[in-house]
């Protein structure tokens, strides 16, 4: 799709292409240069309190703990003393 450069260096994207990557306004975009040209891919800002949560280390307990619970690995416990003895058969 071609598109035109505005003043104050603005660009349309196309409504088909907003909706396609579901986009709204206030979304944050990122943008660099690759070989001549401009790669712009939607992003999530990540308050920096919170990053722990999206590193590589925690994505993947976080997988794997969705697998446990796909496959029934799952227990409650009606107290402390029952949690406990759960946890020692682990």
């Amino acid at each position: 799709m071609i598109v035109d450069l505005k003043q104050k260096s603005q660009v349309t994207i196309p409504s088909a292409l907003l909706k396609k990557l579901k986009l709204n306004i206030g979304d944050k975009l990122d943008i660099k240069e690759k070989d001549g040209k401009l790669i712009i891919t939607p992003v999530m800002v990540v308050p920096r309190d919170q990053e722990w949560y999206w590193s590589k280390e925690w994505q993947e307990k976080e997988r794997r703990a969705d697998e446990d619970l796909g496959a029934g690995k799952i227990h409650s416990a009606n107290n402390i003393d029952d949690l406990m003895e759960q946890l020692e058969k682990d």
